[in-house]
């Protein structure tokens, strides 16, 4: 999987959003089993004052003392799952993404191990949980939302997984991947064939 990754993104090059605005750094992390690789999500806590309830991958705000945003993404991750800086190979970066409370998020793809344990932080996460890639390649989509940024739309897939629904933000990074790593091509400018 490392090797897949490594030389897909080699080539990407990353879109970056010149905003001046506070910065979060998330991991999207994939297990390192070749035949069947997953990708881990959170469910936030209900708690939480943003993004409560809802799908993300680990990851969080920038502190001062971060030296990058790879960084933050790996403490983060730690502080959320449990899953040590040293368990994670980062790889290489998507495109930045704006949150809707005003935050530029950049995303790192990073390989894991598939069988490290991951244990919620039950005053942030409240579950955490694995969808193999495959699933996402037959974008199979529950629905698709026209989201506005930067006077432009979007058409964001929402995919369910169980009980759980991906859309918005993660999706958007999550089709980021698919695109740059197997050239899924879907299209967020477009709105999908048959609406």
């Amino acid at each position: 999987m490392r090797d897949l990754l490594t030389k897909k993104l080699s080539n990407y090059a990353p879109r970056q959003l010149a905003l001046d605005y506070p910065e979060a750094g998330i991991l999207v992390p994939v297990t390192d089993d070749e035949n069947n690789p997953e990708m881990i999500f959170t469910l936030r806590s209900a708690n939480l004052k943003t993004h409560r309830g809802q799908v993300s991958y680990p990851g969080g705000k920038r502190d001062p003392e971060d030296s990058s945003l790879a960084v933050t993404a790996l403490r983060e991750t730690h502080e959320e799952i449990g899953l040590p800086p040293d368990q994670v190979d980062v790889i290489a970066p998507l495109s930045q993404v704006m949150s809707r409370y005003g935050i530029l998020v950049t995303p790192y793809v990073g390989v894991v191990p598939g069988d490290h344990p991951v244990v919620p932080n039950p005053y942030e996460i409240e579950s955490v949980f694995r969808v193999p890639l495959s699933f996402f390649l037959e974008d199979r989509r529950e629905r698709t939302d026209a989201l506005s940024f930067l006077n432009h739309t979007f058409y964001v897939p929402c995919y369910r997984w169980e009980r759980y629904q991906i859309w918005g933000l993660s999706a958007v990074v999550l089709v980021d991947f698919m695109n740059a790593v197997y050239d899924a091509g879907i299209d967020l400018l477009e709105p999908p064939q048959g609406g």
